[in-house]
């Protein structure tokens, strides 16, 4: 069973959230919040599998959930899903900075709002690659300013070299299909390199790759 935490300041988008999600045999939503800080504390409390959080809401918005969440190691196991409602907006980046899993838009098909809430369950990534690439395009064609490119990029001394290869595939958007045509490999040893770039980089998931990537310098931003 898929244990769903929903945090949107909205009632009738959270319920109406609750209704769809409940109707799935696998699925269950075990709390909802108007807000971040309490959206933390019945975290802590029901220890979900998935939370669904708003990007803007009050006392507390997504983006900061969201660190909060990354930062505790009781919510380890927690995947966070940023809502939208503009797609990609400007707090998207933001949030797959502060560990978000990945981020849906409000007005997604029914049916591929079940399958992301199910992949990103699995703790796999929920950036599909053509999202991706769109996420590249709008949000890393200019260089960060965060300060933490030096440190980052020291840490990329951990990889090997096919491991700094595939990590730069993901961050260009390829899938593991595409990643194990281009470096000559099969897809399962694509994944495997993935999975050890994670653990070693720390990275939650797939998104957290795209953005080391790009602030450590091993993929340079395209020009505007």
């Amino acid at each position: 069973m898929i244990r769903v935490l929903l945090v949107d300041d909205q009632p009738l988008i959270r319920s109406g959230f609750r209704a769809f999600l409940d109707a799935e045999d696998d699925i269950e939503v075990v709390a909802e919040a108007g807000d971040g800080s309490e959206g933390l504390r019945l975290a802590r409390q029901h220890l979900p599998d998935i939370a669904l959080v708003d990007v803007q809401m009050p006392v507390v918005d997504g983006i900061e959930t969201t660190r909060r969440i990354a930062a505790d190691p009781a919510l380890a196991g927690l995947h966070v899903v940023i809502l939208t409602n503009y797609g990609l907006d400007e707090y998207v980046f933001q949030a797959l900075r502060a560990g978000a899993a990945g981020f849906l838009v409000k007005d997604i098909q029914p049916e591929d709002f079940l399958h992301a809430i199910r992949v990103a369950a699995r703790g796999d990534a929920l950036l599909a690659p053509s999202i991706t690439r769109r996420l590249i395009d709008r949000y890393v064609t200019q260089p960060f300013a965060t300060g933490g490119g030096t440190s980052t990029g020291a840490v990329l001394g951990r990889l090997t070299n096919r491991e700094r290869e595939a990590v730069a595939l993901v961050a260009r958007g390829l899938s593991n299909d595409e990643i194990a045509d281009r470096m000559v490999i099969s897809p399962m040893t694509a994944k495997t390199h993935i999975n050890r770039a994670m653990t070693k980089l720390h990275a939650r998931d797939r998104a957290q790759l795209v953005v080391i990537a790009y602030e450590s310098g091993l993929v340079t931003p395209r020009s505007p």
